[in-house]
């Protein structure tokens, strides 16, 4: 019986881990503000969870999603802010994505690295 844990246990070990996708918040897009040095701003509100800077999202209009990138810059009123909680407005700028509009829903998410195991 030993046997068979340790084969098992050799075998899990040969698995590449396997990425599993979170949620972590939802944001939705609510005015758009152009400016010179960044582009396009997204005036947002976080309807659920939280947004980091940096994080991974999706960009999802009419149910489609039509970027997947990372949020570039994040800001509360006037300040740089590293996160925002729900029911917050803040500003969102998305990596090397201009054609954000109103409308829009940003999902946010981070992925991870969950090991397989044989069943």
């Amino acid at each position: 019986y030993k046997i068979v844990e340790e084969l098992r246990a050799a075998m899990e070990g040969l698995l590449e881990p396997e990425e599993v996708e979170e949620p972590v918040g939802t944001v939705e897009v609510r005015a758009t503000f152009k400016a010179s040095r960044v582009g396009t701003i997204a005036g947002s509100y976080v309807s659920d969870g939280l947004v980091r800077r940096g994080a991974q999202c999706r960009l999802v209009r009419d149910g489609t999603v039509i970027y997947t990138g990372r949020i570039g810059s994040l800001r509360r009123f006037k300040e740089d802010v590293r996160e925002v909680t729900a029911n917050t407005e803040c500003g969102i700028v998305l990596e090397n994505y201009p054609d954000v509009k109103e409308g829009d829903v940003i999902e946010v998410y981070e992925t991870k690295q969950v090991e397989q195991t044989l069943s």
